[in-house]
């Protein structure tokens, strides 16, 4: 967890206290932004950690830091994902064993015919362990929306895995 004097310095202007946010921020932001963005992943967490950059001054209370970044990750990597949205079908075969490194090469191919919208409801449920209208608040969408969204993206998935 980061301090709250810290962010307060860094929302200051001290140049060394800012890169320690961003340092401490940069892993739980990639984690939020890889499966979502996929290969865009990068550029989404790079995107994320500019606007965290530019809108930490506005932070009101430093104890919301990381809900606050996750909220900006999100929205970055489904943008980025959007503007470079590739399909890009691949044939499965035989499911692999659990330790078969292949296994995560398959997941991550099915995840590349869902829609950013659809990963990012996946990733706040099911990596983030939110609950349907804390992912909703995430997303800036009504509970219901979110909830339909999860449905149809684990339906689509389901889909997907077993083509």
């Amino acid at each position: 967890m980061i301090e709250e004097h810290l962010v307060r310095a860094a929302q200051r202007g001290d140049t060394v206290a800012m890169n320690g946010v961003l340092d401490a921020l940069t892993p739980y932001v990639g984690k939020i932004c890889g499966p979502i963005a996929l290969n865009d992943g990068p550029d989404a967490a790079q995107e994320a950690l500019i606007a965290i950059f530019r809108g930490l001054h506005g932070l009101q209370e430093p104890a919301a830091l990381f809900g606050w970044a996750r909220a900006i990750a999100v929205r970055e990597a489904v943008r980025v994902a959007r503007r470079g949205q590739r399909q890009r079908p691949a044939e499965l075969t035989d499911l692999p064993a659990a330790d078969d490194p292949q296994l995560a090469i398959d997941v991550q191919d099915v995840l590349r015919r869902l829609s950013p919208e659809h990963r990012a409801v996946l990733v706040l449920r099911d990596l983030e362990g939110m609950d349907e209208q804390a992912a909703a608040a995430v997303l800036d969408v009504p509970s219901g929306t979110a909830k339909s969204r999860l449905h149809r993206a684990r339906a689509s998935f389901r889909k997907a895995w077993s083509s």
